[in-house]
Protein backbone atom coordinates (compact mmCIF):
# COMPACT_ATOMS: atom_id res chain seq x y z
CA UNK A 1 0.00 0.00 0.00
CA UNK A 2 1.26 3.46 -0.90
CA UNK A 3 -0.07 6.36 1.14
CA UNK A 4 -1.51 9.28 -0.82
CA UNK A 5 -1.83 12.77 0.65
CA UNK A 6 -4.84 14.94 0.00
CA UNK A 7 -4.29 18.05 -2.13
CA UNK A 8 -4.26 20.21 0.99
CA UNK A 9 -1.75 17.96 2.73
CA UNK A 10 0.50 17.85 -0.31
CA UNK A 11 0.34 21.64 -0.57
CA UNK A 12 1.27 21.97 3.10
CA UNK A 13 4.20 19.60 2.72
CA UNK A 14 5.53 21.54 -0.28
CA UNK A 15 5.06 24.87 1.53
CA UNK A 16 6.82 23.65 4.67
CA UNK A 17 9.67 22.11 2.68
CA UNK A 18 10.13 25.34 0.77
CA UNK A 19 10.07 27.37 3.99
CA UNK A 20 12.67 25.10 5.58
CA UNK A 21 14.86 25.37 2.48
CA UNK A 22 14.84 29.14 2.92
CA UNK A 23 15.35 29.39 6.67
CA UNK A 24 17.06 26.14 7.70
CA UNK A 25 19.95 25.56 5.34
CA UNK A 26 22.86 23.40 6.47
CA UNK A 27 25.00 26.33 7.65
CA UNK A 28 22.20 27.79 9.77
CA UNK A 29 21.29 24.43 11.28
CA UNK A 30 24.90 23.71 12.17
CA UNK A 31 25.12 27.12 13.86
CA UNK A 32 21.90 26.53 15.84
CA UNK A 33 23.21 23.15 16.98
CA UNK A 34 26.63 24.47 17.90
CA UNK A 35 28.39 22.18 15.43
CA UNK A 36 30.78 24.89 14.29
CA UNK A 37 31.78 25.73 17.86
CA UNK A 38 30.06 27.57 20.67
CA UNK A 39 26.91 26.66 22.53
CA UNK A 40 23.86 25.22 20.84
CA UNK A 41 21.05 27.79 20.61
CA UNK A 42 17.88 26.69 18.88
CA UNK A 43 15.79 29.65 20.10
CA UNK A 44 16.30 31.53 16.84
CA UNK A 45 14.77 28.77 14.78
CA UNK A 46 11.94 28.19 17.25
CA UNK A 47 10.99 31.87 17.27
CA UNK A 48 10.95 31.97 13.47
CA UNK A 49 8.92 28.74 13.34
CA UNK A 50 6.29 30.21 15.65
CA UNK A 51 6.40 33.69 14.12
CA UNK A 52 5.78 32.39 10.62
CA UNK A 53 2.70 30.47 11.76
CA UNK A 54 4.05 26.94 11.48
CA UNK A 55 3.70 25.92 15.13
CA UNK A 56 -0.10 25.71 15.11
CA UNK A 57 -0.49 23.42 12.09
CA UNK A 58 -2.07 20.13 13.15
CA UNK A 59 -4.01 21.69 16.02
CA UNK A 60 -7.71 22.49 15.64
CA UNK A 61 -8.63 26.13 15.06
CA UNK A 62 -11.03 26.14 18.00
CA UNK A 63 -8.05 25.32 20.22
CA UNK A 64 -5.99 28.18 18.85
CA UNK A 65 -4.17 26.26 16.11
CA UNK A 66 -4.06 26.58 12.35
CA UNK A 67 -6.17 23.51 11.64
CA UNK A 68 -5.29 20.08 10.37
CA UNK A 69 -4.70 16.93 12.35
CA UNK A 70 -2.27 14.15 13.12
CA UNK A 71 -1.30 13.60 9.47
CA UNK A 72 -0.21 17.24 9.28
CA UNK A 73 1.73 16.83 12.52
CA UNK A 74 3.49 13.79 11.03
CA UNK A 75 4.34 15.76 7.89
CA UNK A 76 5.84 18.47 10.09
CA UNK A 77 7.90 15.93 12.05
CA UNK A 78 9.25 14.31 8.89
CA UNK A 79 10.18 17.60 7.24
CA UNK A 80 11.88 18.99 10.35
CA UNK A 81 13.98 15.83 10.58
CA UNK A 82 14.95 16.04 6.89
CA UNK A 83 16.94 19.20 7.67
CA UNK A 84 17.91 18.23 11.27
CA UNK A 85 16.08 21.33 12.53
CA UNK A 86 15.72 21.77 16.31
CA UNK A 87 12.37 20.23 17.20
CA UNK A 88 12.22 19.46 20.93
CA UNK A 89 10.00 22.44 21.74
CA UNK A 90 7.62 21.75 18.84
CA UNK A 91 7.30 18.03 19.60
CA UNK A 92 6.90 18.58 23.35
CA UNK A 93 4.13 21.11 22.71
CA UNK A 94 2.36 18.83 20.20
CA UNK A 95 2.35 16.05 22.79
CA UNK A 96 0.91 18.37 25.43
CA UNK A 97 -2.18 19.19 23.36
CA UNK A 98 -4.39 16.29 24.62
CA UNK A 99 -3.79 17.36 28.22
CA UNK A 100 -4.29 21.08 27.55
CA UNK A 101 -7.47 20.82 25.49
CA UNK A 102 -9.39 21.62 28.69
CA UNK A 103 -7.41 24.87 28.99
CA UNK A 104 -7.45 26.55 25.56
CA UNK A 105 -5.87 29.67 27.05
CA UNK A 106 -2.77 27.75 28.13
CA UNK A 107 -2.66 25.82 24.87
CA UNK A 108 -2.90 29.02 22.83
CA UNK A 109 -0.06 30.53 24.87
CA UNK A 110 2.05 27.43 24.25
CA UNK A 111 1.41 27.51 20.52
CA UNK A 112 2.23 31.22 20.45
CA UNK A 113 5.70 30.59 21.80
CA UNK A 114 5.49 29.79 25.49
CA UNK A 115 5.85 26.09 24.72
CA UNK A 116 4.63 23.23 26.88
CA UNK A 117 6.11 19.95 28.03
CA UNK A 118 4.64 16.75 29.42
CA UNK A 119 6.94 15.73 32.26
CA UNK A 120 7.91 12.22 31.17
CA UNK A 121 11.44 10.79 30.95
CA UNK A 122 12.56 10.77 27.33
CA UNK A 123 13.04 6.99 27.41
CA UNK A 124 9.63 6.11 28.92
CA UNK A 125 6.28 5.59 27.18
CA UNK A 126 4.13 8.63 28.08
CA UNK A 127 1.27 6.61 29.55
CA UNK A 128 3.77 5.07 31.95
CA UNK A 129 4.87 8.45 33.27
CA UNK A 130 6.17 8.57 36.84
CA UNK A 131 3.87 10.39 39.24
CA UNK A 132 4.76 13.24 41.56
CA UNK A 133 3.51 13.17 45.15
CA UNK A 134 0.86 15.68 46.19
CA UNK A 135 0.41 16.99 49.73
CA UNK A 136 -2.72 18.10 51.53
CA UNK A 137 -2.33 21.62 50.16
CA UNK A 138 -2.13 20.35 46.57
CA UNK A 139 1.59 21.08 46.21
CA UNK A 140 3.71 18.68 44.17
CA UNK A 141 7.07 17.15 45.01
CA UNK A 142 9.36 14.86 43.04
CA UNK A 143 11.91 14.71 40.23
CA UNK A 144 11.79 13.42 36.66
CA UNK A 145 14.96 13.32 34.62
CA UNK A 146 15.49 13.83 30.90
CA UNK A 147 12.21 15.55 29.98
CA UNK A 148 11.98 16.52 26.31
CA UNK A 149 11.87 20.28 25.72
CA UNK A 150 11.48 21.15 29.39
CA UNK A 151 14.20 23.78 29.57
CA UNK A 152 12.20 26.35 27.57
CA UNK A 153 8.66 25.28 28.42
CA UNK A 154 6.24 27.92 29.65
CA UNK A 155 3.85 25.26 30.96
CA UNK A 156 4.67 21.91 32.54
CA UNK A 157 2.07 19.12 32.51
CA UNK A 158 2.71 16.66 35.34
CA UNK A 159 1.05 13.54 36.70
CA UNK A 160 0.38 13.34 40.42
CA UNK A 161 -1.16 10.55 42.46
CA UNK A 162 -1.65 6.93 41.48
CA UNK A 163 -4.48 4.66 40.49
CA UNK A 164 -8.01 6.12 40.33
CA UNK A 165 -6.84 9.26 42.14
CA UNK A 166 -4.19 10.11 39.52
CA UNK A 167 -4.62 13.55 37.99
CA UNK A 168 -2.83 15.76 35.52
CA UNK A 169 -1.73 19.18 36.75
CA UNK A 170 -0.20 22.26 35.18
CA UNK A 171 2.81 23.85 36.84
CA UNK A 172 4.41 27.20 36.12
CA UNK A 173 8.18 26.68 35.58
CA UNK A 174 8.83 30.17 37.00
CA UNK A 175 7.65 29.01 40.42
CA UNK A 176 10.65 29.17 42.83
CA UNK A 177 9.78 25.61 43.87
CA UNK A 178 10.50 24.40 40.32
CA UNK A 179 14.01 23.58 39.17
CA UNK A 180 14.73 22.78 35.50
CA UNK A 181 18.29 21.64 34.74
CA UNK A 182 19.27 21.17 31.06
CA UNK A 183 21.26 18.10 30.04
CA UNK A 184 23.38 17.57 26.93
CA UNK A 185 22.52 14.95 24.31
CA UNK A 186 24.71 13.61 21.53
CA UNK A 187 21.86 14.57 19.22
CA UNK A 188 22.04 18.34 19.43
CA UNK A 189 18.85 18.81 17.42
CA UNK A 190 16.82 17.77 20.48
CA UNK A 191 17.13 18.77 24.12
CA UNK A 192 16.12 17.42 27.51
CA UNK A 193 16.19 18.69 31.08
CA UNK A 194 15.67 17.36 34.59
CA UNK A 195 12.54 18.70 36.32
CA UNK A 196 12.45 18.90 40.11
CA UNK A 197 9.41 20.06 42.08
CA UNK A 198 9.81 20.94 45.75
CA UNK A 199 6.33 21.75 46.95
CA UNK A 200 5.36 23.49 43.71
CA UNK A 201 1.94 25.05 43.28
CA UNK A 202 -0.20 23.25 40.72
CA UNK A 203 -3.60 23.49 39.05
CA UNK A 204 -5.57 20.33 38.37
CA UNK A 205 -6.59 19.83 34.74
CA UNK A 206 -10.19 18.79 34.12
CA UNK A 207 -9.26 15.80 31.95
CA UNK A 208 -9.20 12.03 32.33
CA UNK A 209 -5.51 11.48 33.10
CA UNK A 210 -5.42 7.94 31.73
CA UNK A 211 -7.19 8.83 28.49
CA UNK A 212 -5.05 11.93 27.94
CA UNK A 213 -1.79 10.06 28.51
CA UNK A 214 -2.94 7.27 26.20
CA UNK A 215 -3.53 9.91 23.51
CA UNK A 216 -0.11 11.42 24.17
CA UNK A 217 1.39 7.94 23.76
CA UNK A 218 -0.26 7.47 20.38
CA UNK A 219 1.01 10.84 19.20
CA UNK A 220 4.52 10.12 20.49
CA UNK A 221 4.67 6.82 18.60
CA UNK A 222 3.55 8.34 15.30
CA UNK A 223 5.56 11.57 15.48
CA UNK A 224 8.85 9.98 16.53
CA UNK A 225 8.41 7.42 13.74
CA UNK A 226 7.77 10.26 11.28
CA UNK A 227 10.92 11.99 12.54
CA UNK A 228 12.87 8.78 11.88
CA UNK A 229 11.48 8.78 8.32
CA UNK A 230 12.85 12.24 7.67
CA UNK A 231 16.28 11.33 9.04
CA UNK A 232 16.30 8.10 7.02
CA UNK A 233 15.40 9.91 3.81
CA UNK A 234 18.21 12.43 4.28
CA UNK A 235 20.77 9.72 5.12
CA UNK A 236 19.81 7.86 1.95
CA UNK A 237 20.10 11.04 -0.13
CA UNK A 238 23.54 11.81 1.31
CA UNK A 239 24.76 8.24 0.83
CA UNK A 240 23.61 8.07 -2.77
CA UNK A 241 25.17 11.44 -3.53
CA UNK A 242 28.48 10.46 -1.94
CA UNK A 243 28.57 7.07 -3.64
CA UNK A 244 28.54 8.88 -6.98
CA UNK A 245 31.44 11.14 -5.94
CA UNK A 246 33.83 8.72 -4.24
CA UNK A 247 35.92 6.54 -6.57
CA UNK A 248 37.75 3.27 -6.00
CA UNK A 249 39.59 1.29 -8.67
CA UNK A 250 38.78 4.10 -11.08
CA UNK A 251 34.98 3.87 -10.77
CA UNK A 252 32.34 5.39 -8.46
CA UNK A 253 31.62 3.19 -5.44
CA UNK A 254 27.95 3.48 -6.35
CA UNK A 255 28.61 1.04 -9.18
CA UNK A 256 29.52 -1.71 -6.69
CA UNK A 257 26.82 -4.29 -6.10
CA UNK A 258 27.18 -4.19 -2.32
CA UNK A 259 26.62 -0.42 -2.27
CA UNK A 260 23.60 -0.71 -4.55
CA UNK A 261 22.09 -3.38 -2.31
CA UNK A 262 22.65 -1.27 0.81
CA UNK A 263 20.93 1.74 -0.75
CA UNK A 264 18.07 -0.40 -2.08
CA UNK A 265 17.48 -1.89 1.37
CA UNK A 266 17.22 1.58 2.91
CA UNK A 267 14.80 2.63 0.16
CA UNK A 268 12.54 -0.38 0.72
CA UNK A 269 12.42 0.28 4.47
CA UNK A 270 11.81 3.96 3.82
CA UNK A 271 8.85 3.49 1.48
CA UNK A 272 7.26 0.80 3.63
CA UNK A 273 7.75 2.95 6.69
CA UNK A 274 6.22 6.04 5.09
CA UNK A 275 2.99 4.24 4.21
CA UNK A 276 2.86 2.75 7.70
CA UNK A 277 3.47 6.03 9.49
CA UNK A 278 0.77 7.95 7.64
CA UNK A 279 -1.72 5.10 7.96
CA UNK A 280 -1.05 5.13 11.71
CA UNK A 281 -1.40 8.93 11.76
CA UNK A 282 -4.81 8.68 10.09
CA UNK A 283 -5.80 5.93 12.53
CA UNK A 284 -4.82 8.06 15.52
CA UNK A 285 -6.62 11.06 14.04
CA UNK A 286 -9.79 8.96 13.62
CA UNK A 287 -9.43 7.54 17.15
CA UNK A 288 -9.97 4.03 15.85
CA UNK A 289 -10.05 1.03 18.21
CA UNK A 290 -6.58 -0.11 17.11
CA UNK A 291 -4.93 3.31 16.88
CA UNK A 292 -2.56 2.66 19.80
CA UNK A 293 -1.44 -0.61 18.22
CA UNK A 294 -0.85 1.12 14.89
CA UNK A 295 1.21 3.82 16.60
CA UNK A 296 3.20 1.21 18.51
CA UNK A 297 3.91 -0.77 15.34
CA UNK A 298 5.39 2.15 13.43
CA UNK A 299 7.36 3.41 16.43
CA UNK A 300 8.97 -0.01 16.87
CA UNK A 301 9.53 -0.86 13.21
CA UNK A 302 10.34 2.47 11.57
CA UNK A 303 12.78 3.69 14.21
CA UNK A 304 14.57 0.31 14.12
CA UNK A 305 14.80 0.59 10.32
CA UNK A 306 16.22 4.10 10.67
CA UNK A 307 18.86 2.73 13.03
CA UNK A 308 19.87 0.16 10.43
CA UNK A 309 19.90 2.85 7.76
CA UNK A 310 22.20 4.95 9.94
CA UNK A 311 24.73 2.11 10.10
CA UNK A 312 24.51 1.41 6.37
CA UNK A 313 24.82 5.04 5.31
CA UNK A 314 27.78 5.53 7.63
CA UNK A 315 29.50 2.50 6.07
CA UNK A 316 28.82 3.85 2.58
CA UNK A 317 30.46 7.14 3.54
CA UNK A 318 33.57 5.55 5.00
CA UNK A 319 35.76 7.59 7.35
CA UNK A 320 34.30 10.97 6.37
CA UNK A 321 30.93 9.92 7.78
CA UNK A 322 32.40 9.97 11.29
CA UNK A 323 33.55 13.57 11.07
CA UNK A 324 31.71 16.69 12.18
CA UNK A 325 32.55 18.41 8.91
CA UNK A 326 30.01 16.18 7.13
CA UNK A 327 26.26 16.53 7.78
CA UNK A 328 25.72 12.78 7.98
CA UNK A 329 26.50 12.69 11.69
CA UNK A 330 23.56 15.01 12.40
CA UNK A 331 21.07 12.53 10.96
CA UNK A 332 22.90 9.49 12.31
CA UNK A 333 22.54 10.84 15.86
CA UNK A 334 18.95 11.89 15.25
CA UNK A 335 17.98 8.41 14.06
CA UNK A 336 19.74 6.81 17.01
CA UNK A 337 17.83 8.97 19.48
CA UNK A 338 14.55 8.17 17.74
CA UNK A 339 15.17 4.48 18.44
CA UNK A 340 14.97 5.17 22.18
CA UNK A 341 12.92 8.37 22.47
CA UNK A 342 9.76 7.56 24.48
CA UNK A 343 10.70 3.91 24.71
CA UNK A 344 12.76 1.35 22.83
CA UNK A 345 11.41 -0.93 20.11
CA UNK A 346 11.15 -3.69 22.72
CA UNK A 347 8.95 -1.53 24.95
CA UNK A 348 6.62 -0.68 22.06
CA UNK A 349 6.53 -4.32 20.95
CA UNK A 350 5.47 -5.19 24.50
CA UNK A 351 2.70 -2.63 24.09
CA UNK A 352 1.57 -4.42 20.94
CA UNK A 353 1.64 -7.78 22.72
CA UNK A 354 -0.42 -6.35 25.58
CA UNK A 355 -3.06 -5.15 23.13
CA UNK A 356 -3.43 -8.29 21.07
CA UNK A 357 -6.12 -10.81 21.89
CA UNK A 358 -4.75 -14.18 22.89
CA UNK A 359 -6.41 -17.09 21.11
CA UNK A 360 -6.42 -20.66 22.39
CA UNK A 361 -4.06 -23.03 20.67
CA UNK A 362 -5.67 -25.55 18.33
CA UNK A 363 -4.51 -29.08 17.81
CA UNK A 364 -4.66 -30.68 14.39
CA UNK A 365 -6.04 -34.15 14.95
CA UNK A 366 -5.09 -35.40 11.49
Amino acid sequence: MQWKFSEEQEAYREALRGWLTDVAGSDKVRAWLGVEGGDADSAGFEQRFVGDGMAGVGVAEELGGQGGGVVELAITAEELARVAAPSAAWLATALAVPALEARPDLLKAALDGGNAAVVVPAEVLPDRAPAFSVDADGRLTGVVRRVLGAERAGVLVVLAGTGPSAQLHVVDPSDPAVSVTPRVLLDRSRSVADVRLSGARAEVLDVDAGAALSRVTELAGVLVAADALGAMQRMLDLAVEYSGQRHQFGVPIGSFQAVKHAAATILVDLEAGRSGVYYAAASVEGRGPDSLLHAAAVKAQVTAAAGRAADSSLTMHGAIGYTWEHDLHLFFKRARLDEHLFGSAAAWNDRIADGLELLPATVNSQ
